[in-house]
């Protein structure tokens, strides 16, 4: 069977083909997550599987030689990195880029209706994407405690960013539209590289190493279908801003967080987002995600 080839996420489409995608990922969104639960901003299919993983734990058979170096430099590098062995750095890294992720989606979670106040599809989308997010950081905490680190806490970031993602998703969508499909992009992008650093990590840790990476697809998988989701919220002239926007935002965040510079090459991530087209992702991935109807063959 011929594989079918993807074009560039910043591929053009048409109003209707936008309003298309917003119910074709409404009704993948719904399936793929299981129902909204606001209380604990959770979905019941993510919920049920992170119970697994919980249920079923696997470990470090070797455990970190120096737990004490990553707890000093988790929220904020006291050490010089270079100092730091890659399997801290990278368990550093994921913290802070999580962390990220984690305030924003807080901020936002005020500001987007609850789901019985959303009377648009793209309010509805909205509000499972943020409960998705959250499920992330729980699934980043589960893989910290994968390595043996379950005394992690997760605590805000300095004010003025803590007050700057408060104030992000007030913005008009025209305006907030473009960042925020670029920061989808990046976690798509980090996501990516950090699965095969994971194979030069735990090379010697085959089942750390393998639950590692379902974690880190269950991630993935959402990431890429927000990817899809928030590009389709941008008409012409703002896609053509977003492309622009790549390398200053990733140069931008990446540069916050010093362990990133450290483990991987900026500069070949800021090109896999420009060039980013859904090709060079695993079929298996590409068939538990979801991707618009344009960017396609």
């Amino acid at each position: 069977m011929k594989k079918t080839k993807f074009l560039s996420i910043f591929t053009s489409a048409t109003e209707q083909e936008r309003a298309d995608n917003f119910d074709s990922y409404w009704e993948f969104t719904q399936k793929h997550g299981g129902q909204l639960l606001e209380d604990t901003k959770d979905l019941s299919e993510k919920q049920a599987k992170l119970l697994y993983f919980k249920n079923h734990p696997i470990r470090l058979q070797k455990p970190l030689a120096n737990p004490n170096a990553f707890y000093r430099n988790y929220i904020t590098m006291q050490d010089d990195p270079k100092s730091l062995d890659r399997m801290t750095l990278m368990l550093t890294g994921m913290y802070k880029f999580a962390r990220h992720e984690w305030v924003g989606i807080k901020g936002a979670w005020d500001v987007v209706p609850c789901m019985a106040d959303s009377h648009t599809i793209k309010d509805k989308i909205s509000r499972m994407h943020l409960a998705e997010e959250f499920c992330h950081q729980r699934l980043f905490h589960e893989m910290l405690i994968t390595c043996g680190l379950d005394k992690v806490e997760w605590v805000p970031l300095g004010p003025i960013k803590e007050k700057i993602y408060e104030q992000f998703p007030k913005f008009p969508e025209s305006i907030m539209s473009p960042p925020a499909f670029i920061t989808e992009l990046m976690g798509v992008t980090y996501y990516l590289h950090l699965n095969h650093l994971l194979d030069e990590v735990l090379t010697d840790e085959p089942e750390v190493l393998r639950r590692m990476k379902e974690l880190l697809d269950e991630i993935t998988i959402d990431e890429i279908a927000h990817v899809g989701q928030r590009r389709n919220f941008i008409g012409p002239v703002g896609i053509r801003i977003s492309k622009m926007l790549v390398q200053p935002f990733y140069t931008l965040f990446f540069n916050d967080i010093p362990e990133i510079g450290q483990l991987f090459n900026v500069k070949k991530m800021i090109e896999d987002g420009i060039n980013f087209d859904f090709n060079n992702l695993s079929s298996s991935m590409i068939e538990r995600s979801w991707i618009p109807s344009y960017c396609k063959t």
